[in-house]
This record gives structure tokens, sequence and C-alpha cells, in this order.
């Protein structure tokens, strides 16, 4: 939206005389530009001012916060569930279901708001500075964590193996890297997908990198990086919301179903065919499957995101704060045997309770103070490891000037 300016309040020159036109055609008419303040003419310097005050500053886009910060609540509320799957059917079923699209959801927007990613400099070190140092930083906290609250001082320090929630950032990186390849091909999403399939059949890719999560999460990023605006626009239609309550409910009804006729482990995609005992086309169909019920169950979350700004808006900004901080807690819960040494966490009550305390402790994660004491880590600077170049230098100064 632009804002037009108005000469309201200012002293107009006085008119001239009222002459009396000569007979003949009427002389051309001139336009005016609208008369300025009596002042000095403006300078470039005073022009480029104005310019950015006339322009809107960029806003974030609620619905994107919105999405995010509940995507990460599920993600926190389904670790919190991992350790009552095994003496409840019910919370088998929501974990299998949230499973399904939490992160897919998540992967979606990484995918969306990777579309501008070029080979730019300055984009390369926000994708060193953000993505790959944070790496480096949880790596080696989530393994002195384990020696500590695990006993095993015997855990390796390994950047090519991440351990628990940094995968996430091995892929991001991974995948964000790939972006202008992308877009250079033909079929990118029916490609992306066929990796997926090669990537379950293929047992020998081994642990390096988790390789097998980064390709067979691969299609999500890829069906972001290509989704609009308009796309997002149609899944928040009214009759899409009224649809997907259904859809939610028929496919909490066949987890309830599958729970004990199937592994969760197919939703880590951390695994090939063979190394999860079953045929290779297994993997094929399964991949396929997975996939379609995913984007499913991702448009139906999408729906019933609010557009509008909540009281949790704000939050979405700082959701890689929550998921990452809160690995210590869902970790610790294991490592100090608290499902374990308090029975009633499996029963009804404690299963709300468990689920409760997951959504608020990501919650508080999330926020601003958390974010400004940890942004050390997730966000530093860093400007003493790049050099600038001359364009780079050219676009900071037209921005201060």
């Amino acid at each position: 939206m632009t804002n037009s300016v108005h000469p309201h309040g200012r002293h107009r020159a006085p008119l001239p005389p009222v002459q009396v036109p000569a007979a003949g055609p009427p002389p051309p008419r001139t336009h005016h530009p609208i008369p300025q303040a009596a002042a000095a003419p403006p300078t470039p310097v005073g022009h480029r001012a104005a310019a950015r005050a006339a322009k809107p500053a960029k806003q974030r886009d609620a619905f994107f916060d919105n999405a995010k910060y509940l995507a990460i609540v599920l993600v926190a509320m389904a670790h919190a569930w991992e350790p009552l799957t095994d003496h409840s059917r019910a919370a088998e079923a929501l974990y299998m279901t949230v499973y399904t699209f939490h992160m897919p959801a998540f992967i979606v927007i990484s995918g969306y708001f990777s579309r501008s990613f070029d080979m730019r400099p300055d984009r390369l070190r926000r994708l060193v500075t953000g993505v790959a140092v944070p790496y480096v930083i949880f790596e080696v906290a989530y393994t002195l964590f384990k020696r500590w609250a695990d006993d095993d001082p015997a855990q390796p320090i390994s950047l090519l193996d991440p351990w628990y929630l940094t995968w996430f950032l091995v892929a991001l990186f991974v995948w964000r890297l790939t972006v202008p390849l992308w877009k250079i091909v033909r079929w990118p999403l029916p490609l992306a997908l066929a990796i997926a399939m090669l990537a379950v059949i293929s047992p020998d890719i081994g642990d390096d990198l988790d390789l097998q999560r980064v390709l067979q999460f691969l299609p999500f990023f890829v069906l972001g990086l290509f989704m609009k605006p308009e796309h997002f626009q149609l899944v928040r239609r009214r009759e899409v919301r009224v649809l997907s309550v259904p859809v939610f409910a028929a496919a909490v009804l066949l987890a309830y179903w599958a729970a004990p006729r199937m592994t969760s482990v197919w939703f880590y995609r951390r695994d090939s065919a063979q190394e999860l005992g079953v045929p290779w086309w297994v993997g094929i169909v399964m991949t396929l499957a997975l996939f379609g019920c995913s984007a499913v169950l991702t448009a139906c979350f999408f729906a019933w995101v609010p557009r509008r700004k909540m009281w949790f808006t704000l939050l979405g900004a700082g959701t890689l704060y929550g998921y990452l901080l809160h690995g210590f807690l869902a970790k610790g819960s294991r490592f100090w045997g608290w499902f374990e040494e308090y029975e009633w966490l499996h029963k009804p009550l404690g299963e709300i309770f468990v689920t409760v305390v997951a959504a608020t402790v990501v919650t508080l994660l999330c926020t601003p103070p958390v974010q400004r004491v940890f942004r050390f880590a997730m966000e530093p600077k860093m400007e003493w490891a790049f050099k600038r170049d001359a364009a780079e230098l050219a676009r900071e100064r037209a921005r201060s000037a």
C-alpha cells in the first residue's frame, strides 16, 4: 500500500493577474508538479530519505508466524508423547497422526521462504551464521549434555552424525544450497519424489549427515519452494476448513487402527526399507503414500491456522530457538527416567499433564527474552569472519544515506 502526499496546510504562491486570452486556439496545457514547501531544492539524499519515509516498513505475515508456532508446539507435544506410546494406543494414534504432518508443514514453510535464496554473498553468510554455526554449537552441546545426563562419557562428538534434533539444520543447509538447481529443472517435485524413493531403497547411504532424512523429506521442501501466496489462500477457504475436520478425524481413526499393526518409525524417514525388514518395493509404496497423507494433513493444518495477529504470533520468529532448546528437556526426561518413575504419567490425566507441560515449555523457549539470551548461538553476526564485496558496501551506503 502506498501513501499519497497531499499539500494540506502549505502556503500557495500568489496567483498571477487574470488575463483575457487572445482570440485563437487555446495554448496547450502544461502539467506543473505539486508545489514544494518554501525551501532550498531537495538534494539527492533528501529524495532517498523521502522515499524511505513514504515506503511502508516490511511487515511479517501473521499467518506464517502462527503456522510456525503451532507446528513447533506440535513437535514438542509429539516428543512428549513418545514415551507414552508403548502403553497407550490412543497416545500412539495421536503420535502417528501428528508425526504425519508437523515436520512436513514446517519444511514446506522453510521451502516457501527459501524462494529468493541464491549464491549472493550476504545470503550465504546468513546461511552459515543462521544454520551451519548453530548446528555445530548444538551438536557439541547435545553431545556434552548426553555425556553428563546419561552418564555416557564415551559419547563422541561427530559433526557427520547429527544427534537428535540437529538433523534439521543439516537438511536445511543442504536444501537451501540446492535452491538454484531446483529453479532450472523442468519437473522439480517429481524429481524430488524420485530421489526420495531411491533413498528409501538404498541402505548403503548410512548415517553420515543423516542423508536419509535429508533426501526423504526433500519433496516437502521443494513443494514449499514452488508454492505461491494464492496456494495458501486456497487452503484457507471456508469449505477447506470445514472439510479438514472429518479428514483429521478419519486420520486419527486410521492411525488408531494402524497403531498395533505398523511401526511409527516410517514417519521418521531415517531408515531404508531394507533396514526396516521389508521388501524394497514396500519402501517406494510407503514413500508415495506418506507423501500424499502428509500433504493432505498439512493442507488441513494450514486451513485452521489463524490469519490475524494472535497473542502467540510474535513467538513465530523464535521457533528455531524452541525447537533446539526443548530437546534438552525432552531427552533429559528419558535419561532421568521420569516416565518410569512416575507411573501416573501413563494415565489419561498424566498424558494431558505431559501435553500441557510440553506446550508451555516450548512456548516459553520461543519468547523474546530467551531469544536475546541465546542469540549468540542461534544468530551470531560474525562480521569478523567474512569479507565484504563492493556491491554490498554500496548497498549499505545507500541504506545509511
